[in-house]
Parts: structure tokens; C-alpha cells; sequence
């Protein structure tokens, strides 16, 4: 039987896993990559081309790698929980080694279009043609996974600045910004209180003269380090803690994190305090910020109102004279060009099923991976978006019709308009759990709770008060792992692991595991109560 062929659009990290998932469902993948190596957003370049991802020199990831890695292949149990963008290429580039994913890859080749057959509506194919060193080539391909991202196309409203086509300092979009060197006695303003734009104004703050934050909304931080040390995403994302989300109100959620956050330090105190609840907005991680407001390196300022040819008019009508530098981490928008219009994207608003598949196509047989904005992790999730999208290529799974498409699409849409601030960056939003929970059951590959209590309880335990790590979607289904218990039982091991470079005395496990014992019976409580409303549910 012929191999169906999948053309895959990127080799980022999205790209990487959508080619080991044709592999795993003997289909035969062709990836183009426009860059000459594999990584895309998280290979660091001092000089990045026009429409690529590019990310600064210092960069660590945000989300830490045993909730950030493919659900068959744990990070290195020395690695670091939180990832220099270094270490983590070091990381893909293992990944792609150990499944031998080099060879799919088409390097300094780019995507010039992706065509409809004209047999279509009968084939599902399609007409690639593809651009290298200045020679174009075309192809026929059964299936097409487009994994270019969404950080390509960076986003800078000058028309909201009035003024600032005078200044006659310097300004760009957080995307050029790659190392401190060049701004040492600046000063400097970073418009925007995203991941980036935080991590710029704390960098730059070293060094520079003085740094402003510029924030219209303000924001909530969190920190990487959470209870007891453990990574925030791993004490976060449990399915104990989704299932309080699914029983609390949401004002009882959006209290409790609050109280925890303003703990730490006093939001308003630091003028970060936004009008938003947190689940409001996508938030914010830095263990910096606050340490640099508090010792003066960075100001936080309301929105700029105005520019002059030398200074900033602030909302609130303060001014700051002698500006330098205006760095705009105003954030990214999305489009596929290459697609001819086939995927309309209106002020980043896409129409996608399950936030994957066109559904006005005749044959379900283009996918885009990785087009998401969690409150979580992207790898993971995207992966599991290729596993499924693949099924549909081989017609394992089939999509339902239209109309219940578009139905669900608008529903998913109605959701994130009631609950987040609406802005540019609130239309791609998934919550982790949920979504990965959402398309892995759409996979076959969830976890089976009630089965995995009555057969093996002590991995049952972790599964639901543990961090909800890739690898519980390798217990069961089509991809199952052999290693995946072993890996879920041992994945506190491996958090720890490279933070014991020194031996001491007390055994931080068993306080670790008193600490849990303690909360035991309040979470056997809860089990008990989840299953009986999982029996309701699914029996």
C-alpha cells in the first residue's frame, strides 16, 4: 500500500513533533524549513531575517520541562526545570536525533503556496510549491500540516502614539532587541507588560540609566519558583486543581490567586495593579520585576499619551524627559500568505475547528498545529494536535459536520470574549488541562481515572494530584508508551534531580512526601467525589 504524503510547513517545535507523529501513523512526512536549522522561535539569531521568529539572547523558557517536553521523551533528568533557550535547542536537537526526524527536513526552503488540487473535492490533495536558492519546485501532497507559528509578524501600532514620528531617539518592536551591549546609560521605555516586554525592562535595567514599563492594563506575576521550590506550572497544572476549577466559582478561583499573588508583593504598591481578575488575562512570569521596581531600576508608568521629538506624555500626564531608546513589546500578529486566502485571519480571529481544522474544506486534509495561546504549555499541546490531525489524514477519526463545526467554533469564541480583556492576544486562548483533555479524547489517548484506581492505584494517585505532565497521554490508546508510568512515578525525581548539586543532610523527598501525606485525606475526599461525577458523566 502506497504511503499517504504530508507536507509539513516549519520545523520549530511544532513541526518536529508533527513529523515523528506521521512516522508513528506510517505516513511519509516532507518538512520545509525557511531557516537552515531546526528550532524555529527558540533558535537564538543576532540577525534574524524579516517575517522569522526571533527571540533575544538571554531568553529561559517560562514553563518548566517536565510539563514542557514530548509526551515520549522526557528532558534529561540533569537538565534544568526552567530551559536557556540553548539548553533546550540542545533538547530538540536530542529529540530529533533519537527519531531520526533530520532527514524529512527540507532546510532554506520556503513555502511559496499551498493550492487545492484540481481533483480535490475527490482526492483531499493538494499542489505545494516550495523555493530554494532562488529555484522553485512543486509537489503533490496527500495531507498538509502548516506549523509556522504565530510569532512572525510583529505587531507595532504606531498610529496609537501620536508623536512618534518625531522622536528623534530610537524605537523598534521588541522582536530586534537581542542583548544589553548597546543601551548602557540610556534612557529607556518599554511599551507593553507581556513575557517579553518584562524580561527587556529587567535586562536593560542593569545597564541602562534608568528603564520605564509602560503598561495600559497593568498585569498579574507570577513567579517561576512556586510552594515548597517546585516549578509554578507543576503546581499548578494537576487535574486536582482543574477539578476545583470545574466545582468553585470563578470568583472563588480569581480570589484565591489574589490573595496568593499580592502575597508576594503588594500590586497596587507597584502600581502592576490591573482592573482585570486574573483568569481575565493571560499572566505574566517573571521572578524579577518586582525586586527592580523595588530598588528603583524600573518605573512603572501608565500608557504614553504623546511623544515629543525628546520625551514621553504619560496618561496620567507625568512626563519623562531625555528619552533614548522606546522599545514596542506590543506583541505579534499571524497570517498564512502561503495559503492564498484559504484561512482568513481578521484582527488575529481564525476560523478553525478545535483551533486545528478549516471546516469548510471538502476534505479534512489541512491542519494547523500549534495556533494556540495557552494557560499552559504549547509543546504538548501541540503534539497532541498533530496525533490527532494525522488520525483524520489516515481516516481513523473522522470531523463531524459543517454546521456543528461552525457551531462549536463560535461557542469556543463566545467563551474567550465573556471571559478575557478583548485585545489582539485573547483569541487564540486554551486552558491546558481542558484542551489537552478536549483533543485527547478525541485521540482515544485520555486517561482512564476509574480504571487506572482500581488497577493501579499508586499511579492513579499521581496522575490526578501530580502535575499533569505530556506523558499521562501515552497510557492508553493508539501511541502508547511503554515508559509512560515509569516516567509520570519518577517525574518529582527529575524536577529535583538538578537542583541537588550540593548533598545535604536532610532528605527532601520524605519531607515532600509528609507534606503530601498531610493533604491526603482532603484530596481522597475529592477523588471520590470526581469519579462519582466522572461515572455520572461518561456511564
Amino acid at each position: 500500500m502506497v504511503k499517504k504524503k504530508i507536507a509539513v510547513i516549519g520545523a520549530g517545535i511544532s513541526g518536529l513533533g508533527a513529523i515523528k507523529c506521521c512516522l508513528d501513523e506510517d505516513l511519509e512526512p516532507t518538512c520545509f524549513e525557511r531557516n537552515n536549522d531546526i528550532g524555529g522561535l527558540w533558535r537564538f539569531q543576532k540577525n534574524s531575517s524579516e517575517k522569522m521568529p526571533s527571540i533575544y539572547k538571554s531568553v529561559t523558557i517560562n514553563t518548566s520541562k517536565e510539563m514542557m517536553c514530548f509526551s515520549d521523551f522526557p528532558v534529561p533528568d540533569h537538565f534544568p526545570n526552567y530551559m536557556h533557550n540553548s539548553r533546550l535547542m540542545d533538547y530538540l536537537r536530542m529529540y530529533a536525533k533519537h527519531f531520526d526526524l533530520l532527514k524529512y527536513i527540507h532546510f532554506k526552503t520556503k513555502v511559496q503556496s499551498v493550492r487545492k488540487r484540481p481533483d480535490f473535492s475527490i482526492s483531499g490533495q493538494w499542489d505545494v510549491v516550495v523555493e530554494t536558492d532562488e529555484k522553485q519546485e512543486a509537489f503533490i501532497f496527500d495531507g498538509v500540516l502548516v506549523c509556522s507559528g504565530h510569532h512572525t509578524d510583529p505587531f507595532l501600532p504606531l498610529q496609537s502614539f501620536p508623536g512618534i514620528e518625531k522622536f528623534e531617539g530610537r524605537y523598534f518592536h521588541s522582536r530586534e532587541y537581542k542583548s544589553p551591549e548597546d543601551f548602557v546609560g540610556k534612557r529607556i521605555i518599554v511599551v507593553g507588560i507581556g513575557n517579553s516586554g518584562v524580561d527587556i525592562a529587567v535586562e536593560l535595567s542593569r545597564v541602562a540609566k534608568q528603564v520605564f514599563l509602560s503598561t495600559r492594563r497593568g498585569a498579574w506575576i507570577l513567579h517561576r519558583v512556586w510552594d515548597n521550590g517546585y516549578p509554578v506550572d507543576s503546581s499548578f497544572f494537576t487535574r486536582f486543581n482543574s477539578f476545583l476549577q470545574k466545582v468553585l466559582t470563578t470568583t472563588i478561583i480569581n480570589n484565591y490567586l489574589e490573595k496568593t499573588m499580592n502575597s508576594r508583593f503588594n500590586h497596587a504598591h507597584y502600581g502592576l495593579l490591573p482592573q482585570h481578575r486574573p483568569l481575565s488575562q493571560h499572566p505574566t512570569v517573571s521572578d524579577d520585576l518586582p525586586n527592580h521596581i523595588i530598588s528603583g531600576k524600573v518605573q512603572v508608568k501608565s500608557n504614553v499619551k504623546e511623544f515629543t521629538e525628546t520625551d514621553a506624555i504619560f496618561d496620567d500626564e507625568t512626563v519623562e524627559e531625555n528619552i533614548d531608546v522606546v522599545i514596542f513589546a506590543t506583541g505579534y500578529s499571524f497570517s498564512f500568505p502561503f495559503l492564498n486566502g484559504l484561512i482568513e485571519v481578521t484582527n488575529n480571529e481564525v476560523s478553525l475547528y478545535k483551533l486545528v481544522f478549516p471546516p469548510t474544506l471538502e476534505k479534512p486534509t489541512l491542519a494547523v498545529i500549534g495556533l494556540i495561546q495557552p494557560l499552559g504549555i504549547i509543546l504538548p499541546i501541540a503534539e497532541l494536535q498533530s496525533r490527532w490531525a494525522v488520525q483524520v489524514f489516515k481516516g481513523l477519526r473522522t470531523l463531524p459536520s459543517m454546521k456543528n463545526m461552525m457551531a462549536d467554533i463560535t461557542q469556543r469564541r463566545g467563551a474567550m470574549a465573556k471571559r478575557y480583556v478583548k485585545t489582539a492576544r485573547h483569541t487564540i486562548q486554551v486552558d491546558h488541562i481542558e484542551y489537552m483533555d478536549e483533543i485527547a479524547t478525541l485521540v482515544g489517548v485520555k486517561p482512564n481515572l476509574l480504571f487506572l484506581l482500581l488497577s493501579d492505584p499508586k499511579l492513579a494517585f499521581e496522575v490526578f494530584f501530580g502535575p499533569c505532565t505530556p506523558y499521562q497521554y501515552r497510557l492508553q490508546g493508539p501511541g502508547k508508551w511503554d515508559g509512560a508510568r515509569r516516567a509520570i512515578l519518577t517525574q518529582r525525581e527529575r524536577i529535583l534531580k538538578p537542583l541537588k548539586t550540593r548533598v545535604t543532610s536532610e532528605d527532601s523527598h520524605s519531607s515532600s512526601w509528609l507534606s503530601w501525606m498531610k493533604v491526603a485525606p482532603f484530596g481522597l475526599a475529592f477523588l471520590a467525589v470526581y469519579l462519582a461525577y466522572f461515572r455520572c458523566i461518561h456511564w
